[in-house]
């Protein structure tokens, strides 16, 4: 596996801290055209692929987000109780202010917010039925660190479900990689009418991101069992990883 150095601060297994603070910088200005240009560049998946994360929590569950970002997913996190963790304070602002509302039409009370990275979570053990994390994965700075907090603050039993970049393996990525440095950057300056948009930036964390193998043999290091790592139909854009922390 090549180092961090040779890759420009990205390697499959995490990013240097100056990469990911510009990374950081880059995930917030795309808060006001996040749902626009995610919708066009999956083709409208991006809601199916939520729902085929979400239907795995039962009613009565306590969930954790992972990277929340602006709320998308959380929004429509029925019959839960939700807590949001984010390392950026504005995302958690719009998250805050958007899923709380969605909760309250329901009658249902408002959720958590913890501002808070990945790897160093603020949350005691033992405590969520199921943690997900909708395509925040492939910016955590070190991705197994961040897999052995998430697996500490499951309880026994408890499953994560990740959803993120699709990459079977390298010639996927090759293929891949060519979406997001070419359509993907028209459809950004389409919707942002800026030719500097951030998702210039963005498309690096899929170039550097691993493959479904690398990622499935992680998890299995960190300790959780009945692993599984797929590709979603039908483009294969996006991969579903699931993972449960032993009894």
């Amino acid at each position: 596996m090549a180092t961090r150095d040779a890759t420009g601060g990205f390697d499959p297994s995490g990013i240097d801290e100056e990469a990911w603070k510009d990374l950081k910088l880059q995930l917030e200005e795309t808060i006001p055209n996040y749902d626009k240009v995610n919708k066009l560049m999956t083709f409208g998946q991006d809601k199916r692929w939520r729902r085929n994360v979400r239907n795995h929590a039962a009613e009565g569950m306590t969930v954790l987000e992972v990277g929340c970002g602006p709320g998308s997913f959380a929004e429509d996190l029925v019959g839960l109780e939700v807590t949001c963790l984010d390392p950026s304070a504005l995302m958690l602002k719009f998250a805050k202010e958007r899923v709380d509302a969605a909760r309250n039409s329901r009658g249902e009370s408002p959720a958590n917010y913890v501002e808070a990275i990945a790897e160093k979570i603020p949350l005691p053990d033992d405590t969520f039925d199921m943690v997900f994390c909708l395509f925040s994965f492939r910016d955590f700075k070190d991705k197994k660190q961040g897999l052995t907090e998430i697996f500490r603050v499951l309880k026994p039993g408890g499953q994560l479900v990740i959803c993120d970049a699709g990459k079977a393996n390298w010639l996927h990525g090759f293929f891949g990689a060519i979406w997001m440095a070419t359509v993907v950057q028209w459809m950004a300056r389409f919707v942002t009418k800026d030719k500097n948009h951030p998702w210039k930036g963005l498309a690096r964390t899929y170039t550097h991101y691993g493959s479904n193998g690398y990622y499935r043999k992680m998890m299995r290091e960190v300790g959780y069992n009945d692993v599984q790592g797929r590709l979603l139909l039908p483009f294969g854009m996006a991969s579903r990883f699931r993972g449960k922390k032993p009894q």
